[in-house]
């Protein structure tokens, strides 16, 4: 099993920045995609950022050029910078891990993330 452990959440006014850290521990084998999704109220999960083993990225059109993700591959951790945040921001943020073994895909419990003034 893995487990995922996230933190960096919390409330931040419009314009400011946070950054989440999501570590994943237990048993696997290399993990290749290390990302973050989102879910707002009355909304769908959505993909934010996602990274690869080997560093390559995905955002979404939402928030490019204002998030950045990158992760540790020893410490098994990804982080996401949140810079410029937007009330339209605010949702509860899932970290999301893919290990070549399992060779399924494991969820976060999920952090608050609000944006407001």
């Amino acid at each position: 099993q893995v487990q995922l452990v996230e933190s960096g959440g919390g409330l931040v006014q419009p314009g400011g920045s946070l950054r989440l850290s999501c570590a994943a521990s237990g048993r696997f084998f290399s993990i290749n995609v290390m990302g973050w999704y989102r879910q707002a109220p009355g909304k769908q999960r959505e993909l934010v950022a996602d990274i690869t083993r080997g560093g390559g990225t995905n955002y979404a059109d939402s928030v490019k050029d204002r998030f950045t993700i990158s992760r540790d591959v020893a410490k098994n951790t990804v982080y996401l910078q949140m810079n410029s945040l937007k009330p339209e921001d605010t949702a509860v943020y899932y970290c999301n891990v893919q290990p070549i073994v399992p060779s399924r895909a494991y969820w976060g419990q999920g952090i608050q993330v609000t944006v407001s003034s």
